[in-house]
């Protein structure tokens, strides 16, 4: 494999970290960028520091995130219109978007702007492939470290398959390696379950007592989260860490620290 040059939009979230962490450890020349970058400082609003931050870079990975209602489509879908064009213009071979399983078959906000994107995707200049990851690990236990502080848990019907952000990366890292696709795939957590098995789970782990309410969700959404829309029963890749094994390696790390 030929050491390439790679440019992360996104590159200090959540994933976008991972994903920088298990390309370097490849031998690869990555750049983070990001509004805070030192080296890279890019906005996708505006389309500022592209041009510079893209020139000599063999593929760009979108790991950009904004789930607020009103900054989503200006970030993901007119940013990936903004960093599409930059990259044709600066001979990038390879545009890697990181989606969301099932995120056209949940009709909810954000997940509408995700298909949108991946559809500015597909219809832009340069050789895509699209990695769509389930759930992280890391967004469940927030959501329910937070829900927790309150005793309440709620837990509406769902069938998910969460994934550790590190295992999702290497899936993206495996993109960016191969040539483009101009096509999808799929990476998926080790374990189909419930949303009150995982809130058991963490209950169990955490030690923490909360109360599980369930919550009921109805119309397309509900019938969707039910059917297991966000889930991949043969997925490309799959992870190998279960949420209860994440969770208590967090609880560890927390107990020596």
């Amino acid at each position: 494999m030929r050491t390439l040059t790679i440019a992360i939009a996104g590159g200090t979230g959540t994933l976008g970290r991972h994903i920088t962490e298990e390309l370097r450890s490849r031998g690869h020349r990555v750049r983070v960028l990001s509004r805070r970058s030192p080296e890279h400082r890019v906005d996708l609003t505006t389309g500022e520091g592209l041009a510079d931050a893209l020139e000599g870079c063999d593929v760009v990975v979108d790991a950009v995130n904004n789930p607020s209602a009103k900054g989503a489509a200006r970030t993901l879908v007119e940013g990936s219109r903004r960093l599409l064009a930059a990259e044709e213009a600066a001979g990038v071979a390879h545009h890697v978007c990181v989606s969301i399983v099932g995120c056209d078959a949940a009709p909810t906000g954000y997940y509408r702007v995700k298909t949108e994107q991946e559809r500015t995707v597909r219809g832009g200049p340069v050789p895509w492939t699209v990695v769509r990851a389930t759930q992280f690990h890391e967004l469940v236990g927030t959501v329910f470290g937070a829900a927790g502080k309150w005793r309440l848990l709620p837990v509406p019907r769902a069938r998910l398959q969460p994934i550790a952000a590190a295992d999702a990366a290497r899936a993206v890292a495996d993109a960016a390696e191969a040539p483009a696709r101009n096509g999808f795939v799929q990476v998926a957590g080790p374990e189909i379950t419930s949303l009150r098995a995982l809130a058991g789970t963490w209950r169990t782990v955490t030690g923490r007592r909360a109360l599980l309410v369930p919550i009921p969700v109805p119309g397309a959404l509900g019938r969707a989260l039910r059917a297991g829309a966000l889930t991949a029963e043969r997925p490309d890749a799959r992870g190998t860490v279960t949420f209860g094994e994440w969770l208590a390696q967090r609880q560890g790390e927390r107990v020596h620290t």
